[in-house]
């Protein structure tokens, strides 16, 4: 079984993120001659608490996303590769009741609650997995992205880390 996100590890997750983002930020200008995007990690608040209530509510989600709400409102990393967005709990919910839920072959139903700037879709099933779409569609294939959300949050630390 893949290890279950856990809310004191992703909060220094979110801590870790901040400086290793400010880093690459005080870089960004030189090295690519532009400035940069939004690249920040938002906390939660008591509006996105509401709102994470509202998508329970809605639907049942993976108890990782519901830890993962609970800490963190929304994460952009635009200028991070081609850039990782993680949605807010109430375009979650419009997703959903826009598109409903992502099924993939011998997998429980899966919730879209990120994408990468390419337009990709990363969804997380029941089992606690994370699934990335192959294209820039909520209907096309989508293969396994991360065994956990924990495992998705580390790589995205490999991914901030890794920026020159």
């Amino acid at each position: 079984m893949a290890e279950r996100l856990d809310a004191e590890w992703l909060r220094t997750w979110c801590e870790q993120a901040d400086v290793a983002l400010a880093h690459l930020m005080q870089s960004f200008l030189a090295l690519h001659g532009f400035e940069p995007g939004s690249n920040v990690v938002e906390l939660a608040t008591e509006e996105s608490h509401r709102a994470t209530d509202a998508l329970v509510e809605l639907t049942p989600i993976p108890s990782d996303l519901t830890t993962m709400y609970w800490v963190i409102n929304q994460v952009s990393l635009s200028d991070v590769e081609n850039g990782y967005f993680i949605h807010p709990a109430s375009l979650v919910a419009g997703h959903f009741r826009a598109y409903g839920p992502i099924e993939i072959d011998g997998e429980e139903p899966a919730l879209v609650f990120a994408s990468d700037g390419g337009g990709h879709l990363f969804a997380l099933a029941g089992s606690g997995r994370v699934w990335r779409s192959t294209t820039a569609s909520w209907c096309d294939q989508f293969d396994l992205a991360a065994a956990s959300l924990h495992e998705f949050f580390e790589g995205l630390s490999r991914q901030i880390t890794g920026q020159p």
